[in-house]
């Protein structure tokens, strides 16, 4: 298996994994929105079977507090083709990704997803509990990048219009 940056002439491919692996377009028209929006840090692909089979997409997002805005990082979406899924495609993409992150120096990161899934990351619904979002805080986690990035942080986050919220 292979992880690499997204090209240009992936993009189609990459909206064929997002909608194999949710069953709707919803997340393929996220990801083109988020390109339009010119907010995407990173987006990566899995190759598997010289196919690409697996993708993961990284945007830039905030929290605003009463004094300031501290900037955090989207993990949205994660998709993998429903053939290849169950196999690690899915951690190495979040692996990969979160390194890049951190080799970026990014501090936080928000993700809407399954708690069972993303703990094994690190992520945690306690550390995201001070942070005011639309979603349902059983699902609603951060991940500190940096140890303590948010002990001092209580807000509401602020997504791009892409996510249409």
């Amino acid at each position: 298996m292979l992880i690499r940056n997204e090209k240009l002439d992936d993009y189609a491919t990459i909206r064929l994994v997002n909608e194999a692996a949710f069953g709707q377009p919803d997340e393929a028209d996220l990801v083109d929105r988020l390109r339009a929006q010119g907010v995407v840090l990173a987006s990566f692909v899995a190759e598997a079977e010289g196919l690409i089979a697996g993708h993961i997409l990284f945007s830039r997002i905030s929290i605003e507090t009463i004094d300031n805005s501290v900037e955090a990082v989207a993990l949205a979406p994660l998709a993998v083709m429903p053939k290849f899924q169950r196999q690690g495609m899915g951690t190495m993409l979040t692996t990969h990704g979160l390194a890049w992150l951190r080799a970026q120096s990014e501090q936080i990161i928000l993700v809407l997803g399954h708690p069972d899934y993303y703990r094994r990351f690190g992520f945690s619904t306690d550390k995201a509990r001070l942070i005011e979002s639309p979603f349902n805080p059983k699902s609603f986690m951060a991940l500190e990048l940096k140890p303590h990035a948010l002990d001092s942080i209580r807000g509401r986050v602020h997504y791009p219009d892409a996510f249409g919220l």
